[in-house]
């Protein structure tokens, strides 16, 4: 009988020492930021890509690369082609080494977009490089 009392005892404490050693619960993590939130970082503005973006890789040194579900047009002041794939770097108030987009200018002409940049303090304005241009190289348009 001592030991059936014992084992009583002993056995409800077993279960809860279990219990208590389980790990604690952990946090959920936080989710990665989106690319509309990363660019105000920079001191772009959020709607300079299109809003179909499906991934985005950034690297510690700002290179980067963003996937859109397809290509796409977009109209500011000029008619801005998004290709389903852009690369670029990215630093404060500007992407450079610019991959994937292109602006039209000049009877339907297309032309690659080498950079795009922003006033610091922000402005309405947005610059898009265009390097095979010469007298006119940086495209104006506002946000």
């Amino acid at each position: 009988m001592a030991k059936l009392n014992y084992l009583l005892v002993i056995f409800p404490l077993l279960i809860l020492s279990a219990s208590s050693q389980s790990p604690p619960p952990t946090a959920a993590p936080t989710p990665a930021p989106t690319v509309y939130e990363i660019l105000p970082k920079y001191g772009l503005p959020s709607g300079l890509l299109p809003d179909s973006v499906t991934n985005y890789t950034l690297t510690e040194d700002g290179d980067f690369e963003v996937t859109l579900a397809k290509p796409c047009y977009i109209e500011f002041d000029y008619t801005v082609y998004y290709e389903k794939s852009i690369s670029g770097k990215l630093s404060i108030g500007s992407i450079t080494n610019l991959k994937g987009i292109q602006v039209q200018r000049f009877f339907f002409l297309w032309f690659d977009v080498d950079e795009i940049k922003v006033d610091l303090p922000p402005s309405d304005s947005i610059y898009f490089t265009v390097g095979l241009l010469t007298n006119d190289s940086i495209l104006t348009t506002r946000s």
